[in-house]
């Protein structure tokens, strides 16, 4: 394969071998080496592309951007919505998916099933990552606090939440060895040398933005330097880079919805990324950018226009609990009754009847099924975080 931007090649190593553990059949216990693959060093690596190519991304940095300055008053809603749209795609590309219900239960921290919760650590990681993005650099410390918020719970690797790997990994084949693993990334102790080299070329200034975050993903995910999470991870990168070169400023772009509507092609070009051939991972990235933002745009009109649709439903009177509740479900689409006291600024009992109007008018709906401490959902709200996700795959075409 011919790359058509200059990028250096995946060495690759022999190196031995030993289960730590005597595990598996016969021919994962009996492996006594494996092929590594070594990333090359990137950080003041110079990046040359084609005016073509710089122009999608022009096209796309000026995508994003229009959303994230284009929704007034609406802002603050769409960026918790679109964080949640993104945490849940990028978890999905992991085969990691529960149900609206599920995943609305582990959002106001009621126990739910482990990728619910997952699902929901995913977010807090995405926010840490591209808030302190936004300070002007991303460090190494940056990437440990998300890794620790996105594993901390994790029932078996909770103990390694925040920490570098210190043992080999591999991708895809056995379970028990590296035996007919898709990819070995480098040796644990090259990781943070690696990743040193990576914030160097996460926080230049002199590589335009897609191209910068499309090439450190990638990067990323060929370093793999955590045991679990390196691509919700590396997917959460993307959004930070983006938000340290100002591309955004208060969302963040679903990507990832774009990615899981066609996994075998991204996986493809991150394979193409070890061999040097950089192009189409660029593209990819631009036109996922594009085709998100227009999408998030479309949500964004239809939470803006929900609170009407709402009131002409329930008809509150005006300053009423139910009406000032209308104001608030778009930000806190889950919520329980003392939140709404909270944000209404009422009292219990009238908290509880505008919380039994607009369970009449199917507004809201019960997700608990218990008699105390119980928590409703805007169902419109989260609906629309599966209909973004439905318009993408519709517009996406999956590679042969």
């Amino acid at each position: 394969m011919k790359p058509s931007m200059d990028w250096p090649l995946h060495a690759s190593e022999v190196r031995p071998w030993q289960q730590m553990v005597r595990r598996g059949p016969r021919a994962d216990r009996t492996v006594t080496q494996v092929e590594v693959r070594l990333p090359p060093f990137i950080g003041e690596l110079d990046v040359r592309l084609s005016g073509p190519l710089i122009a999608v991304g022009e096209k796309a940095a000026r995508d994003a951007t229009t959303l994230d300055s284009g929704m007034g008053r609406q802002l603050a809603s769409l960026g918790g919505f679109l964080i949640r749209t993104e945490s849940v795609a990028s978890s999905k590309i992991e085969h990691i998916d529960a149900s609206i219900e599920d995943f609305a239960r582990a959002l106001i921290g009621i126990k739910s099933n482990d990728s619910a919760t997952s699902m929901v650590a995913a977010i807090g990681a995405l926010t840490s990552l591209i808030e302190k993005a936004g300070d002007g650099e991303i460090a190494i410390s940056d990437i440990l606090e998300a890794h620790r918020q996105l594993m901390f719970e994790d029932p078996v690797d909770a103990a390694t939440a925040g920490q570098f790997r210190q043992v080999q990994n591999w991708i895809g084949g056995s379970d028990f060895s590296p035996r007919g693993a898709l990819y070995v990334p480098p040796p644990y102790e090259l990781v943070e040398a690696l990743m040193a080299d990576l914030m160097i070329f996460v926080n230049r200034e002199d590589i335009p933005a897609l191209a910068q975050a499309a090439l450190a993903h990638a990067q990323f995910e060929s370093i793999h330097p955590f045991v679990d999470g390196n691509g919700r991870i590396g997917r959460a990168l993307i959004n930070a880079v983006l938000r340290r070169r100002g591309v955004t400023t208060s969302t963040v772009i679903p990507i990832a919805s774009v990615l899981v509507a066609d996994r075998d092609r991204y996986f493809r070009l991150l394979d193409d990324y070890r061999l040097g051939a950089v192009d189409e991972l660029v593209e990819l990235m631009c036109a996922a950018t594009s085709l998100a933002s227009k999408e998030a745009e479309a949500s964004a009109t239809v939470l803006a226009g929900l609170p009407d649709i709402w009131r002409s439903a329930v008809r509150p009177r005006k300053g009423s609990a139910a009406d000032r509740m209308l104001d608030f479900m778009l930000d806190l689409p889950v919520f329980t009754v003392d939140q709404v006291v909270t944000r209404t600024g009422t009292n219990l009992a009238s908290a509880y009847q505008a919380v039994e109007r607009l369970e009449q008018e199917a507004i809201i709906y019960e997700i608990t099924g218990r008699k105390r401490d119980r928590v409703w959902a805007a169902s419109d709200v989260l609906e629309e975080l599966d209909a973004l996700n439905a318009r993408v795959a519709m517009r996406v075409s999956p590679a042969p």
